[in-house]
């Protein structure tokens, strides 16, 4: 596959149109649809079990797979038998045919998609129901979405990164968007550190350390407007609060036993996290950085402000996501149990705290890992802002 980065010398400037194009909002379309119903999915499992494969939530995540790949098929048979000039030299070549590099990445993670659905529909026949989120199937079948995801942003990113000066703002926004979709998907993936009955102790910032600097912090490099990461979590947010206010307006009941918790609705997603609080201190380093070459003191400042910040916020947030004031429709807290769970004192306690409280050693720890995930970012976006095609 030839380089996604394209040089002056190896192929000419291509100027693209500033409007976002049909298969760029059917990619976004495709991708906000896997991540909803991954959501409805796994509240449809929390409420009502195991029943059928051919659930709606099961359509909604592989309508998104079918939209990517058909719409990545199109566009790659396209621009190699009927493309103009400009069209392929804005291509990556893989085996003959002609596509943008983000178009490749959507059409194998719709192959692996595809793949994982008999192999997750096995996997329950033969094991019953998830214990766990990670499982073989759903970590072929994450990889596949993830990289949908992905893909469509890579879509974004080029045509903003060929976009004139000055009219590359409806790519941008794409841009950020599909970035947002990507940052709910991870933190879905996470849902088993992220509790907010976890975020009294040192395995959330870790795990949250580790991740999300990385992406915001690359997609702000790349991005071509201000405060990139800030609107990507706001995206996020907005997304994921739909979510949460819509299931529960469903109504649901269990179909399989123990039921230690009678349920008549859907249950909500967890409430997002307020990222975009830490997201405001990287976006402000990195203006005030804005034509310095980035390295390891830009790691240091923003590793540091994120974890301060991080730890600030979801520290108070999470102990009220854990009282009584949040026990409504908006913040759900008390509403995201599922059917086999059983009634208790420790839905509204911090857990773990006897192994996993914070330390000082243990905040280092965090500190290392958002520097070395922040560093992760620079390169990536300094690459991405680099794609042209």
């Amino acid at each position: 596959m030839e380089s996604v980065v394209q040089t002056a010398v190896a192929r000419p400037r291509v100027e693209s149109a500033t409007a976002v194009p049909w298969y760029l909002t059917t990619m976004l379309a495709g991708s906000t649809s896997i991540v909803v119903g991954l959501l409805w999915d796994i509240s449809w499992h929390m409420s009502i079990g195991r029943d059928t494969f051919w659930t709606p939530a099961h359509m909604a995540i592989y309508l998104g797979g079918v939209l990517a790949g058909v719409c990545c098929g199109w566009l790659a048979l396209k621009t190699t038998f009927a493309g103009s000039a400009a069209e392929r030299a804005a291509a990556v070549r893989f085996w003959g045919f002609r596509a943008p590099f983000g178009a490749w990445v959507a059409v194998w993670g719709a192959i692996a998609m595809l793949t994982s659905a008999p192999f997750d529909n096995w996997w329950h026949d033969a094991y019953g129901l998830d214990v766990k989120i990670i499982s073989p199937p759903h970590s072929l079948l994450a990889a596949g979405m993830i990289a949908i995801q992905l893909g469509a942003m890579l879509l974004a990113l080029a045509l903003q990164n060929r976009a004139p000066a000055g009219g590359e703002r409806s790519l941008g926004l794409a841009h950020l968007y599909a970035a947002g979709v990507v940052l709910l998907m991870l933190a879905t993936m996470l849902t088993e550190y992220v509790h907010p009955n976890d975020q009294h102790g040192i395995r959330f910032y870790r795990v949250s350390c580790g991740v999300f600097p990385l992406l915001l912090v690359a997609v702000a490099r790349s991005s071509r407007l201000r405060w990139s990461a800030t609107l990507a979590c706001l995206f996020y947010l907005g997304v994921a609060c739909a979510m949460v206010w819509i299931l529960p307006l469903f109504p649901a009941q269990p179909r399989l036993g123990p039921i230690n918790t009678p349920l008549d609705h859907m249950v909500p997603p967890l409430f997002p996290l307020l990222l975009f609080v830490p997201a405001l201190a990287l976006d402000w380093v990195l203006q005030r950085r804005e034509g310095k070459s980035a390295g390891w003191l830009d790691a240091v400042l923003i590793g540091a402000a994120f974890l301060a910040l991080l730890l600030i916020v979801q520290w108070s947030f999470s102990r009220f996501l854990l009282s009584p004031a949040s026990r409504n429709a908006f913040f759900a807290g008390d509403r995201r149990w599922d059917f086999w769970s059983t009634p208790g004192e420790y839905r509204h306690q911090f857990w773990h705290l006897d192994r996993d409280a914070l330390s000082l050693r243990g905040l280092g720890i965090a500190l290392l890992l958002a520097m070395g995930s922040t560093r992760l970012g620079l390169w990536w976006g300094q690459w991405m802002a680099k794609v042209r095609r």
